[in-house]
């Protein structure tokens, strides 16, 4: 009898070892918002560089309009890892009540010298030639508490210009700023990354300022995950992490921007010479390691809080656990 016990015993300790190898990979949902701009957008397109994809985990990329959105599917349990701008990190943990949120990697920054920083424009040939002209205008913006909406309302602030009092804001789309301002409907709109690039805004408008005006370095976005995600799934999260690095490395190497062009345009179903901006001096700077800038981050979050979009202090390295990052970087030394 004893021996059967110990034969069965055995049989279930093989069979629990052979469920655990079996296990389902874990499903990491990854948002983003601009295709290319954004790494989710982009990380399965060079899934030969994922040696653990399908293995410790598996990657669902899904498109949101901005972070806003991504804050309500973080609290819902359905978002992994959000793409979160500087301006919406403080609003998810303070209004949203997400205290558990953790930065677990940069996406990119804004006005790190030598490379492009948002700029907000006025018409070329209009009549506000100064900050102080806006007194009495309308301005557009993409949200309330955007990162852009932020960099303007802080520089009129400086101004002594503040919204309602001294100057009306609308909202739109950043596809529709070129329209919204050649049709007067606005006059200052802000511009980012494609859009800049349109021939026939540059040729309508030009820029007032830029966003490294109003706070200097700007660690625009940033990736992030709920710490109870993260504990759970641990040795996933490090493996995923171990790929984005190497597929991040491939996409900003240079010997490589030939063929990026070309997976982008196909991604896109554009023409590869519309990006030839991408992942260079003319692009926002990314951090090859992608490590956030936590200096600039405390000073961005500080700007949130004095326009009054949140009310209190938020000490930005108790929210950061880079730690799944340094050890990914350790294995590809």
């Amino acid at each position: 009898m004893r021996v059967l016990q110990r034969g069965l015993l055995g049989i279930l300790a093989i069979l629990a070892l052979c469920s655990a190898t079996r296990a389902e990979p874990v499903k990491i949902r990854i948002a983003w918002v601009v295709p290319a701009s954004s790494w989710g957008s982009i990380l399965l397109q060079k899934k030969d560089l994922a040696r653990h994809l399908g293995q410790s985990y598996v990657l669902e990329p899904v498109l949101f309009n901005g972070s806003p959105q991504q804050i309500t599917a973080l609290a819902n349990g359905e978002l992994e890892i959000a793409d979160l701008a500087f301006s919406t990190l403080p609003i998810a943990i303070e209004n949203a009540g997400l205290h558990d949120l953790r930065i677990i990697a940069g996406g990119f920054q804004d006005g790190v010298p030598g490379f492009y920083s948002q700029e907000f424009m006025v018409l070329a040939d209009g009549p506000i030639k100064t900050i102080e002209d806006l007194k009495g205008k309308v301005v557009a913006t993409v949200g309330s508490g955007a990162a852009v909406d932020v960099g303007m309302r802080g520089m009129l602030r400086r101004y002594d210009l503040e919204k309602d009092r001294d100057y009306t804001m609308v909202e739109e789309q950043f596809a529709n700023m070129r329209t919204v301002l050649l049709e007067k409907k606005a006059d200052l709109v802000p511009i980012i990354l494609p859009f800049a690039f349109d021939s026939e805004l540059r040729r309508i408008a030009r820029p007032l300022f830029h966003q490294r005006d109003t706070s200097g370095q700007t660690q625009l976005l940033m990736w992030t995950a709920r710490k109870r995600f993260i504990d759970a799934n641990r040795a996933a999260m490090v493996d995923f992490m171990e790929d984005a690095l190497r597929i991040t490395r491939w996409f900003l190497d240079p010997a490589n921007h030939k063929e990026v062009t070309e997976i982008v345009g196909r991604m896109t179903m554009r023409s590869p010479q519309r990006y030839d901006w991408l992942f260079t001096d003319r692009d926002y700077y990314r951090d090859p390691s992608m490590l956030p800038d936590l200096e600039a981050l405390q000073k961005n979050v500080d700007l949130v809080r004095d326009l009054g979009f949140v009310k209190d202090d938020l000490d930005v390295s108790r929210y950061a656990d880079l730690t799944l990052l340094e050890e990914a970087a350790s294995r590809l030394k």
